[in-house]
Order: C-alpha cells, then structure tokens, then sequence
C-alpha cells in the first residue's frame, strides 16, 4: 500500500509539472474549440434565418405577382437585392418583377432590376437569361445600340438561338438588313439542332427571316 501510496505520489508530482508547463496551453486550446463550435452553429443559424428570410421575400415577389401588384412585387424584390443579393432567389426575384414592370409599361424599373441580375447575380445562367431579357427591353425602349451590345458576348448553347434571334430583331430594327439576315438564320440553324421541342420558335423565326425579302 506504502508503495502504492509512493506512486500515485510520483505521478501527482509529474502531473502537477506538466500541468504548471502546458496548462495555459491546454486551456487555451479547449476555450478556441468552443468558440468555434459556437461560432460554427451561429453562422449555421444566421445561413438558415438568411434563407428563410430569402424565402419569405421570393414568396411576397410571387405573390404580387398573382395578385397583379406591380409595385408590392417592385418593393419586395428590391429588399431581396439589398438585403440577400448573393442568393439565387434575389436574381429569380429580380426577374420575376421585372417581367411584371415590363408588362405594365414600367420600363425604367423592368430595366434596373435587370441590369443587376444580368451584371451582379450569382448564377451565371440567370445572368445570360437577365442580359437577354434586358436586351428585350432595351429595345422596346429604341435603345438599339444598347440592345446590341447586351447581345455581344457569347451566351452559353442554351440561349444561343434566342440571343440571335434577339439580335436580328435589333438589327431589323436598324435597317441592317444583311446582318439581321445572318442573325435570323443563326437561330433558325441552332433551333433545327434541338430538335422537334422548337418547332415553333423555329417557325417564327424563319417568319422574320422572310420578311426581310431577297
């Protein structure tokens, strides 16, 4: 027992030594992962508020819309924009209202929404959708070389045939008639790829391209 007795002695003491040398140490490590791991589940908290707060606007957005309120739907997206501008639901927001200022004859607010989901949104899908629509609306206004330049950069497979078709109704609208020409038969050309799903569009197209004569 006295041998036990001198043993548990020895590593008290060899205890008490280490501890007197990494004791702050080890306290200081246990306080960073607890801060941390708080840290952790209140950034966690503040991502879910913030996407539920997002998710609150988007609604208020669509639900402006279905009740015809332009303004409401205007005031709504806005907030998404200024409040959660890095999610994909201010750009949706941003789209979804401009499309409702654009049928009620609010081109200036149609336009401003617009150019800051096609230059400043998060998603580089809804940016090209964006900078067509943009463009659309551009050229409702008579901005036609504005128009033209949103069209300019190279858009992805997915709306190259819309970006064209867009493009010759600008051009048209110039008197460029050859260019418009070109531009007509690029999207009838990336419509036939896709296949029997644009029939339609395609038919349109080839209206316009028509229309131009010889």
């Amino acid at each position: 027992m006295a041998v036990y007795d001198l043993e548990e002695q020895e590593q008290i003491s060899e205890l008490k030594a280490w501890w007197a040398q990494y004791g702050n140490f080890v306290v200081t490590l246990a306080v960073v992962a607890a801060l941390a791991s708080v840290g952790w589940q209140a950034w966690n908290w503040y991502q879910s508020r913030n996407a539920g707060e997002a998710g609150a606007l988007y609604y208020a957005v669509q639900q402006a819309v279905e009740k015809n309120e332009p303004q409401k739907a205007r005031e709504a997206a806005g907030r998404l924009v200024s409040e959660h501008g890095g999610s994909v639901g201010a750009q949706l927001g941003a789209l979804l209202s401009a499309a409702m200022q654009f049928e009620s004859g609010d081109l200036a607010n149609a336009r401003a929404q617009l150019e800051w989901a096609a230059d400043k949104g998060s998603d580089p899908a809804l940016r090209e959708l964006a900078r067509l629509r943009l463009a659309a609306v551009l050229l409702q206004a008579g901005e036609l070389d504005a128009a033209l330049a949103r069209l300019q950069s190279a858009p992805s497979a997915a709306y190259k045939a819309r970006f064209d078709d867009l493009r010759g109704d600008v051009l048209a609208a110039q008197g460029k008639v050859a260019e418009a020409r070109a531009a007509y038969q690029a999207a009838i050309d990336a419509l036939a790829a896709v296949g029997d799903d644009a029939v339609t569009l395609r038919e349109v197209v080839r209206v316009k391209l028509e229309s131009l004569g010889a």
